[in-house]
């Protein structure tokens, strides 16, 4: 998706910028690419697997702490 911008004549370079910014903005490039910066591989099944059991594992431990009126840790929270 290209973006095709020609400079008018007797427009400056900061107009131009400027110009050139907001055509980038409404065109969603800069989501796009932020996006696809840091593609991650798929996981294989085994790992997809494991991951599953630890999230039951982990929302067992909470129901039961629930249940035993503790406080709930939030866990990967800072």
């Amino acid at each position: 998706m290209p973006l095709h911008l020609i400079r008018k004549e007797s427009e400056s370079v900061g107009s131009f910028l400027y110009r050139f910014n907001k055509k980038v903005q409404h065109s969603g490039l800069t989501k796009e690419v932020k996006k696809r910066q840091f593609r991650s591989r798929p996981k294989n099944k085994r790992q997809r697997r494991a991951g599953a059991l630890y999230r039951a594992k982990k929302q067992g431990e909470v129901l039961r702490e629930r249940k035993q009126g503790l406080p709930v840790r939030q866990a990967g929270r800072r």
